[in-house]
C-alpha cells in the first residue's frame, strides 16, 4: 500500500508564490510516475503537472505552463511543485498523485489534498 501526504498550501496574494511537497511511503517500482492534480468543487478533476519515474521528462497543463515547476526526489519518494505568479484561477485543493502499471491495470494512489487559495 502506499501512503501520500501534501503540505504546503495555504493563502496568498495574486502573483505570489507557494511551494506544494508531497511524501510517499510504501512499497513502489521505480518506474512510478507522479503528478498534480487539482479540483474545485463541482469541477473534474484537472492533471496540473507530471513527472517520469527518472525526473527527466515533465509535462504540464497549458494553464501553468511558465509558471509552475514540477520536481521529485526519487531517492528519498518526494514530489514538489514550485507555483510562481499565482492567480485567482489556481485556487483549488491540489492533489498528488502516483500511478504504476501492473499485470492486472493501472494502480493509481492518492494523497488527501491541501487546500491553495490566491486572494487579495
Amino acid at each position: 500500500q502506499v501512503q501520500l501526504v501534501e503540505s504546503g498550501g495555504g493563502l496568498v496574494q495574486p502573483g505570489g508564490s507557494l511551494r506544494l511537497s508531497c511524501a510517499a511511503s510504501g512499497s513502489m517500482p521505480n518506474f512510478y510516475v507522479m503528478c498534480w492534480y487539482r479540483q474545485s468543487p463541482g469541477k473534474q478533476r484537472e492533471l496540473v503537472a507530471t513527472i517520469t519515474g527518472s525526473g527527466g521528462s515533465t509535462n504540464y497543463a497549458d494553464s501553468v505552463k511558465g509558471r509552475f515547476t514540477i520536481s521529485r526526489d526519487s531517492a528519498k519518494k518526494t514530489m514538489e511543485l514550485q507555483m510562481n505568479s499565482l492567480k485567482p484561477e489556481d485556487t483549488d485543493v491540489y492533489y498528488c498523485n502516483v500511478k504504476y502499471p501492473t499485470f492486472s491495470g493501472l494502480r493509481a494512489y492518492w494523497g488527501q489534498g491541501t487546500q491553495v487559495t490566491v486572494s487579495s
